[in-house]
């Protein structure tokens, strides 16, 4: 599979009240077929450089492209191939399960068969079948996570942005999942997510960027950034 640029931040930068930077010159390329962790403490400056690459937050410094078009410029081309899971889901509670799907799918304009085929598939493997005619409201927190992974696979992205994606699902959930990843990536799905589970990123990630006070600290491969020492080790040296 040859490797093309799918997401490139170039110095991107958010201030925000008193000039405090969130953001700071962040520039990265996550290519096709990366599962691409970025790391850092709370506040460091994750969310902020997720949010604006998934067009939720407007930013007046730097350039995001998803492949190659702009965020700022074209953002309906991008959200066209870009799938977001938030740290925390923010769903239609009155509508059930299956009605939420539906609605995704229409947005994407999906087609009758390719919907149910995708929900099926992805609900079985995420045990939430049963459960896909109750009302979201009724639903536990790891419940609508799975939901919204769900949701975001129906349209096959071809950049999945995920911000902090395994806190609240339980053990299994998340083996699921990191298998979901790894069979996207392999059909070229870029993945880009925040946590701050360094054992996660380890064992999942083929590249890693490291963010502090809002800047780049360090990125690069597993091998680069780690040179055969634990990524705690290097994330603790840095």
């Amino acid at each position: 599979m040859e490797k093309k640029p799918i997401l490139e931040i170039k110095g991107y930068s958010k201030t925000y009240g008193e000039g405090k930077k969130a953001a700071d010159n962040v520039t990265l390329t996550i290519e096709s077929g990366d599962i691409y962790g970025f790391i850092g403490h709370n506040g460091a400056g994750k969310s902020t450089t997720i949010r604006a690459v998934v067009g939720v937050l407007d930013f007046n410094e730097g350039e995001i492209l998803i492949d190659g078009h702009s965020v700022k410029k074209d953002p309906i081309e991008c959200k066209k191939i870009t799938a977001y899971i938030p740290d925390n889901p923010d769903l239609y509670e009155n509508l059930t399960g299956m009605q939420y799907l539906d609605f995704i799918s229409d947005v994407f304009e999906i087609s009758k068969e390719d919907r149910k085929e995708r929900i099926d598939h992805y609900a079985e493997r995420l045990e939430i079948a049963d459960a896909l005619g109750d009302l979201i409201s009724s639903y536990s927190h790891g419940m609508k996570q799975k939901l919204a992974i769900i949701s975001a696979l129906i349209h096959e992205p071809k950049l999945i942005v995920m911000d902090e994606p395994f806190v609240g699902l339980d053990p299994k959930a998340s083996f699921i999942l990191k298998q979901i990843m790894h069979e996207l990536c392999e059909k070229g799905t870029a993945i880009f997510f925040s946590t701050h589970v360094l054992d996660v990123a380890e064992k999942l990630c083929n590249k890693v960027a490291i963010i502090k006070q809002g800047k780049i600290i360090t990125s690069g491969t597993m091998d680069e950034l780690t040179h055969g020492a634990s990524l705690e080790e290097a994330f603790l040296e840095t």
